[in-house]
């Protein structure tokens, strides 16, 4: 893959807003697979939970969730990725040298803020993914009906389950995720071992992946089990945390490790190089657009 040359001018906001939310429901599209996996895990792995659902359930139950999915990824990740540099300005006054606090700063911000706004899409997606895909289970007809059904017989709140525990998991993710790969780039681009271009975006990438599967995965498990549980199972997402605790001990946090190190890891490669990318091919086609004839 040739990737498109830096450009003298810098990608505006506006690019920035697009290309986080396009480069996001691309990554979604490559990796919910592995994704559905990880919230239905019950067999042998990762590999044998996809295997078993293609068996018994067909192949479309591994997209269980997908249009939810996107309409979350195009209001979450356009706010919290594609805002992260503008905040971070704002953070700094415009000033060169960034720190590491204006990062995370930056970072619980922005993550904050998409929870805020893409929360309900969260909640519909989650539970398409953990219904079977046969008649006699299946909550809702549609992502519509996911909607207007939660609403009606859980209130408007019910769209909004799992807001605190999501808004933690978004910060501890936002700032994982954008500042590792900030950092491990900014390290690479100085120290002269790769030049701006695909391999160190997918260098990066690899590395945010990984550290935000460590970092996220316990508060990313209590977050699909509370937003998944029947109508008063647990009475807050700290309580489902203590239950999970006290009843499956602390390596329950990290169940499906695995699948979501492979979905993370997937999923940042695609969405960074592809966001990368994204935003130098916009950046290219105005300044031909604007360059006089």
């Amino acid at each position: 893959m040739v990737g498109f040359k830096p450009t003298d001018v810098p990608p505006t906001a506006t690019v920035k807003f697009i290309g986080a939310g396009t480069a996001a429901c691309i990554a979604d599209l490559f990796t919910f697979p592995l994704d559905t996996a990880k919230v239905r895990l019950q067999y042998k792995g990762v590999f044998g939970t996809i295997s078993t659902m293609v068996k018994t359930e067909g192949p479309r139950s591994l997209y269980n969730g997908l249009v939810a999915g996107l309409q979350r990824q195009m209001s979450f990740a356009s706010v919290r990725i594609g805002l992260y540099d503008s905040v971070k300005q704002f953070y700094t006054k415009g000033s060169e040298h960034v720190g590491i606090g204006s990062r995370l700063l930056a970072g619980c911000t922005t993550g904050a803020m998409a929870v805020a706004i893409a929360q309900p899409t969260d909640v519909v997606k989650v539970r398409f993914q953990a219904q079977a895909n046969v008649s006699s289970s299946k909550r809702y007809k549609g992502t519509m009906d996911a909607y207007r059904t939660i609403a009606k017989e859980e209130g408007m709140r019910g769209l909004w389950k799992g807001t605190s525990p999501n808004i933690t998991r978004s910060a501890l993710v936002n700032c994982t995720e954008l500042v590792t790969y900030d950092l491990i780039k900014d390290s690479l681009l100085k120290s002269n071992l790769m030049s701006d271009t695909l391999p160190c975006h997918f260098t990066s990438a690899f590395g945010a992946g990984f550290c935000t599967t460590v970092i996220a995965s316990p508060v990313d498990v209590v977050k699909t089990r509370y937003m998944n549980s029947a109508k008063g199972q647990y009475q807050s997402a700290l309580n489902c945390a203590l239950t999970m605790l006290r009843k499956e001990g602390p390596m329950a946090f990290y169940k499906g490790f695995m699948p979501s190190f492979l979905r993370l890891g997937s999923w940042n490669v695609v969405m960074f190089v592809t966001y990368e990318q994204l935003k130098r091919a916009m950046m290219s086609a105005r300044v031909s657009w604007e360059a006089p004839f």
